[in-house]
């Protein structure tokens, strides 16, 4: 287990002066593959107050690239069809990675290898596999490192940290999280962009890792998050975020030590679409973990029901109830504590913003200090997620032993993590 103060430890390597400037490049642009034109736009309209500069961006559809130019005044040889072009401009500080997710992984590790910092949208990556991979580069080339979760730079969350390390609300007990929606068309089911052709768009660097390989699919490009084969779907857009919130509240970073999670797709909400493929993620999900310390988190996730339980964490002696974007903070205590602990409201605190979250980033890159999403929490995060994927879809209990990073059943049999190519729809 890491206490999250070891979050606050600085690199050894790269660490740039308080008033250098940060040229950052962004790879991926395509709106319905990830938060890059956000990022984009942002980072550019922020430029002055972050004493940053948008150098180089890369997206595998030539629409997009041409819109990069447009939107963060680039000049044409500053936009790239292939990111490790990208990677060799020296004038690059830094990189933003906001593909789809099977590109995480090699994006994120050929840009630690270039000697770039990192900002990985979430989730970490596609498979368990990969993201120890992630983990292990991070760790041996000292780079910064920020995960896309911007709940993580809410205040809330900081707050409760604090809390609970202060003993405020006694032995954490469980925690619940949500991210709940309703989709009367389906989840993710955008408009297929009418660029979106082979001959715009580079199929095979899209693709990436994946395996079985498939042939040019507009709906797959414009709508990959309804298949596995290059999403977890709601465990991985949308739980991401709330998990990581909820770990970091805890103030004790830990591997899960078991997960379970089932799933329904029972309302078929692709149909009301016309000529719409059904997805093969589900359209409800639900998974528990198991942390050494014996804290259970949970958190629920739907896209065909927006009814939603709320943020808490609760312990022993006082519970710490917490605003759906992070801007306030309750500590209720138990009636048989309440002589111990006085109940306590925190309002207007910072509430989750990705340019705040960009901004973390940003200041650890010229500080050495850990950024709010850092590695330590990411892929103890992204182990609780892979594991309730392969809970749900394998129909079983996942064991963790962190020291081996082994995968066991409830039988006490060793489970390969899966990975491309190993089940049908993967």
């Amino acid at each position: 287990m890491v206490k999250l103060a070891v979050q606050n430890k600085a690199p050894s390597l790269n660490v740039l002066g308080a008033n250098d400037r940060i040229g950052v490049a962004v790879v991926g642009l395509t709106w319905c593959n990830g938060f890059g034109q956000n990022h984009l736009f942002g980072i550019h309209e922020k430029a002055t107050e972050n004493n940053t500069r948008i150098v180089a961006a890369c997206d595998v559809f030539s629409r997009y690239r041409r819109w990069g130019v447009q939107r963060a005044n680039l000049r044409e040889s500053q936009v790239y069809a292939d990111y490790r072009r990208l990677l060799e401009r020296s004038d690059v500080d830094a990189v933003v990675v906001a593909t789809h997710e099977p590109l995480h992984a090699n994006t994120t590790i050929d840009a630690l290898d270039a000697g770039k910092h990192v900002y990985c949208e979430k989730p970490l990556t596609r498979y368990l596999g990969e993201a120890f991979q992630v983990y292990d580069k991070v760790k041996s080339t000292g780079r910064v490192f920020q995960l896309g979760a911007a709940t993580c730079s809410a205040g809330a969350w900081q707050k409760c940290a604090k809390l609970i390390q202060a003993g405020k609300i006694g032995t954490p007990v469980w925690g619940q999280g949500y991210y709940c929606r309703n989709s009367i068309g389906g989840e993710w089911n955008y408009l297929i962009d009418p660029e979106a052709t082979p001959e715009n768009i580079d199929w095979e660097k899209w693709l990436g890792p994946v395996q079985p390989r498939v042939p040019f699919s507009a709906e797959h490009f414009c709508r990959w998050n309804k298949y596995y084969r290059y999403s977890t779907g709601l465990l991985g857009v949308l739980a991401s975020s709330r998990l990581h919130a909820l770990m970091l509240a805890t103030g004790n970073l830990e591997f899960p030590r078991r997960v379970n999670c089932v799933s329904t797709h029972n309302l078929h909400s692709d149909l009301t679409t016309p000529r719409t493929p059904e997805r093969d993620v589900p359209e409800h999900v639900q998974f528990l973990s198991e942390f050494p310390s014996g804290l259970l988190l949970t958190i629920t996730c739907s896209s065909v029901n927006g009814r939603s339980p709320g943020f808490a964490i609760y312990g022993h002696k006082a519970t710490l109830i917490a605003g759906s974007a992070g801007e306030r903070l309750d500590l209720v205590p138990e009636k048989e504590f309440d002589r111990e602990i006085e109940p306590q409201e925190f309002n207007g605190l910072q509430p989750e913003d990705i340019r705040f979250h960009e901004k973390n980033w940003f200041d650890c890159i010229r500080s050495g200090k850990a950024p709010n999403a850092n590695i330590d929490l990411a892929i103890r995060a992204q182990t609780v997620l892979s594991l309730a994927e392969m809970a749900d879809r394998l129909k079983i209990t996942c064991l963790f032993d962190e020291k081996t990073r082994r995968i066991i059943d409830g039988a006490g049999n060793v489970i390969a993590p899966i990975t491309y190519g190993t089940l049908d729809a993967s």
